[in-house]
């Protein structure tokens, strides 16, 4: 219904609000040359990525009209656009004009599509300058990116890893996509015994997370974690989640990700983890200190908001793009949450998620994320998005040893901030967590454990100083780091030493 009236209000300001376009979109005729008029095939579209990444990397807003246009057409020529009047008016309520310039913007769409309102908008955010529209010419977008009112215009559904790498994908769907639910008998030497019965996991110890607790446990902290979930199996996560040493704290679920090819569909399909991911990296960052004999979280007294925001952690396709755009946006709105952590991304940058991870900054939020998805078709980048973003903390997995290495399938560069060790040098064994399933473990790795266990660090700093900011926090972590006061070129400041982090 709400849906509905935003239309019909849209149409109403349109019909009568004409006078206050921009002339910059008034309807020119645009020649589109002959040898433009086929759209690429999504094979062609990906060569041509492919070769700007060789080049450096890849933004939409430097891709020609053709490409922008032929990678609608393979993805139901869905189109995001972020307007306003700089490229930093990304938020509606900041926005002196934001109402007049989307009217004017579909408009501008209607006109040349030659189509209505109803069959033009398909969302238009509440808190974000950006809407998704259908567009089928490419004479629209030519249109369209003549404005100086566009932020940017990308295509919504243009689905690369499922073009790339389909054959990858199927030989392994549950390596390439991070998803498992599997349950593995821990080895002795992989964690300690303490009390009241938890498994310490080995990694914890790299990092004296053990003796910080002496100081802090996470009390009184918000972490929210954008992920595939949490399982519905797991009690530790559920109705225990206070349990053993961790009391008087609260674990949260929301949904965000809508199971559906159709764009228009709004129905998500609830908290549930259907993936196992996200049910391991609430784990690793707030599992209760329990007495079940299983493994404990680093900030095992912090509270827990957790967002099923996509279904797996390559975020391709509108939905989990969209998904995690909203998780981003009602974290930033949830004034108890003060850390977000995400483990999951894209090769390159995705313009709605960048505008929902500016808004939850905006915010006063901690971000941690991961520098590279363990995934067998992402390695072949350096930092990915949204890690690479000056808003986020950029985390890496490294192994075990006296020198830091980068685990198997993680990612290094200029942009990480803190390594956390999670994999063994002779066993190749990783960090202990609960399982999917009750009574059960299991291992987890990558860059995607190591940024999960980076915020329960943070949770414990924010924990020990709740009086201080955001960068009070941070600065902390940095002076714990093992190469502070320098920053080293491919893993930042390295390994937090969380006791020094909490004293």
């Amino acid at each position: 219904m709400s849906s509905k009236l935003l239309k019909l209000s849209i149409v109403f300001v349109l019909i009568f609000a004409s006078c206050s376009r921009d002339e910059t979109l008034q309807q020119d005729t645009i020649a589109v040359p002959i040898i433009q008029k086929e759209p690429l095939t999504a094979k062609q579209v990906n060569a041509q990525i492919d070769e700007a990444f060789s080049r450096g990397g890849f933004n939409w807003n430097n891709a020609s009209n053709h490409l922008l246009w032929s990678a609608s057409v393979n993805g139901q020529n869905l189109i995001t656009i972020g307007f306003g009047n700089s490229k930093n008016d990304f938020e509606r309520a900041k926005s002196a004009n934001s109402a007049q310039i989307q009217q004017s913007l579909l408009s501008l769409i209607m006109q040349y599509e030659d189509s209505t309102l109803e069959k033009t908008l398909v969302s238009a955010d509440p808190y974000l300058n950006l809407i998704d529209v259908v567009i089928t010419k490419q004479e629209t977008i030519i249109a369209l990116r003549k404005s100086n009112l566009i932020r940017y215009i990308e295509p919504a559904d243009y689905r690369y890893f499922a073009v790339q790498h389909s054959e990858e994908r199927s030989a392994s769907s549950s390596g390439s996509s991070g998803c498992g639910f599997e349950a593995t008998a821990l080895s002795a030497a992989d964690y300690t015994t303490i009390t009241p019965n938890a498994k310490a996991p080995w990694t914890f110890y790299q990092h004296n997370i053990p003796s910080a607790w002496n100081y802090s446990t996470g009390a009184g902290v918000t972490i929210g974690i954008v992920d595939t979930g949490v399982s519905p199996n797991q009690s530790l996560l559920n109705a225990n989640f206070n349990d053993g040493l961790s009391t008087g704290r609260t674990i949260q679920k929301y949904g965000a990700y809508v199971d559906s090819i159709w764009p228009w569909s709004t129905g998500t399909d609830g908290p549930n983890d259907q993936c196992g991911h996200g049910t391991s990296m609430s784990s690793v960052a707030c599992a209760p200190r329990n007495d079940n004999g299983l493994p404990v979280g680093v900030a095992y007294n912090a509270n827990l908001v957790v967002y099923r925001a996509a279904s797996n952690v390559v975020l391709d396709g509108y939905h989990e793009q969209n998904g995690v755009k909203n998780a981003f946006t009602a974290l930033g709105n949830n004034a108890k949450v003060k850390i977000i952590s995400m483990s999951m991304g894209h090769i390159f940058s995705v313009g709605k998620i960048e505008d929902g991870v500016r808004y939850a900054y905006g915010k006063g939020k901690l971000i941690f994320c991961a520098g590279g998805t363990s995934t067998s078709f992402t390695t072949f980048v350096g930092v990915i998005f949204p890690a690479s973003m000056a808003e986020c903390v950029a985390v890496t997995g490294v192994k075990e040893g006296a020198t830091i290495q980068k685990c198997d399938d993680c990612h290094s560069g200029s942009k990480i901030d803190f390594t956390v060790v999670m994999q063994r040098a002779a066993s190749g064994n990783t960090v202990p967590v609960d399982s999917y399933y009750d009574n059960q473990s299991d291992y987890v790795g990558g860059s995607s454990v190591a940024t999960a266990t980076t915020a329960g660090i943070a949770a414990l700093v924010w924990s020990k100083n709740p009086s201080w900011t955001r960068t009070q926090v941070l600065t902390k972590m940095r002076q714990a780091g093992n190469f502070y006061p320098n920053k080293n070129a491919e893993f930042g400041y390295g390994n937090i030493n969380a006791l020094l982090a909490v004293q």
